[in-house]
């Protein structure tokens, strides 16, 4: 089969399309043809830092954690799944599980589900990670009807699908962005915009809550920003982040009383422990999708199985708006 393949993990080595053994189905796993995956940052990440990252599949290495495609066959023990159904999944470009640049994958049948109906394959490969990590945050923060909820990075991968959840939720959402056309979007997906460059912290705090402060904070960016979520979070308030590999002073965190939710979504197919929860999550965004509440942003360029390099750069420019996919065509 046709698969992108990464032979080394050197500074710069590139995405190579080559062939590779087309993967035989087993116990308790569905073969199938991709149609479409998407680009996730920590592809980005586990193609630069190879093996100090703790994650990297040995070389020749296939990249790719989502897809979309059809059912070729399905192993031993699985049920619920047939040849010719549409699915969608995060299930593979990480330690011994194979990726998603290829023609085809053996996918563990508990990091899938049914695609939802209204998605045409590139728009439901775009999916799984973001939403899957999405879902985990808002949900562990208990996001309820008449809450406020504030979203940094509302623009981004999971930010604009955390947005959308917690609307769906019954939460009065906010989110920040840095230029027009990223506020422009966290407004039509339903939030208030906040453009973080013109105003800070304690302004927009004060305009939207009165100075007490958001119920919930999701913190897709990260790091030093973390400090602002701390401040703009109310007392004894939640948390999410998705990022929390860096070094901070937590005193306003402790000061505040407040509770940190860490989602790292990859220990089910790190630890294979809870896999199962990854496709319960993925029929409920299934659910959600084909009700009308969320809705995938994809990136207006659009990447062959060939351009798999121009795709990667694509989105480590910072220049995507929306999730950057490629097509198996």
């Amino acid at each position: 089969m046709k698969a992108v393949l990464l032979n080394s993990y050197d500074n710069g080595a590139p995405l190579q399309l080559g062939e590779a053994p087309k993967p035989a189905v087993k116990p308790d796993h569905v073969l199938v043809k991709i149609a479409a995956s998407s680009v996730n940052t920590v592809d980005t990440k586990i193609r630069k830092m190879g093996k100090a990252g703790g994650l990297a599949p040995e070389t020749p290495a296939i990249l790719g954690m989502d897809f979309a495609g059809t059912v070729e066959a399905v192993g031993e023990g699985v049920s619920g799944f047939a040849p010719g159904d549409e699915v969608y999944g995060c299930a593979g470009g990480l330690g011994d599980l194979p990726g998603t640049l290829a023609e085809y994958i053996c996918a563990d049948s508990r990091l899938m589900a049914h695609k939802p109906k209204n998605l045409s394959m590139r728009e439901a490969a775009a999916l799984p990670l973001v939403a899957i990590t999405a879902y985990e945050g808002v949900t562990r923060a208990g996001v309820k009807p008449g809450q406020k909820v504030l979203v940094h990075g509302g623009s981004g991968g999971v930010g604009h699908v955390a947005l959308q959840l917690a609307k769906h939720l019954g939460a009065e959402v906010y989110s920040t962005g840095g230029g027009a056309p990223q506020l422009e979007l966290i407004e039509r997906l339903g939030a208030t915009g906040i453009n973080y460059k013109a105003e800070s912290v304690e302004d927009y705090v004060a305009t939207h809550t009165g100075g007490t402060g958001f119920d919930v904070v999701f913190d897709t960016v990260g790091d030093r920003n973390m400090l602002n979520s701390f401040e703009a979070v109310k007392l004894n308030g939640d948390v999410v982040t998705t990022t929390t590999m860096c070094d901070l002073d937590f005193t306003s965190a402790h000061l505040k009383g407040l509770t940190l939710h860490i989602v790292f979504m990859l220990i089910p197919m790190i630890h294979d422990a809870g896999r199962e929860e990854h496709a319960e999550i993925l029929r409920i965004v299934k659910q959600i999708v084909e009700s009308g509440a969320l809705s995938p942003v994809l990136d207006a360029s659009r990447f062959a199985l060939d351009q798999a390099s121009d795709a990667h750069a694509h989105l480590e420019s910072g220049k995507a708006m929306g999730k950057v996919v490629i097509e198996n065509t």
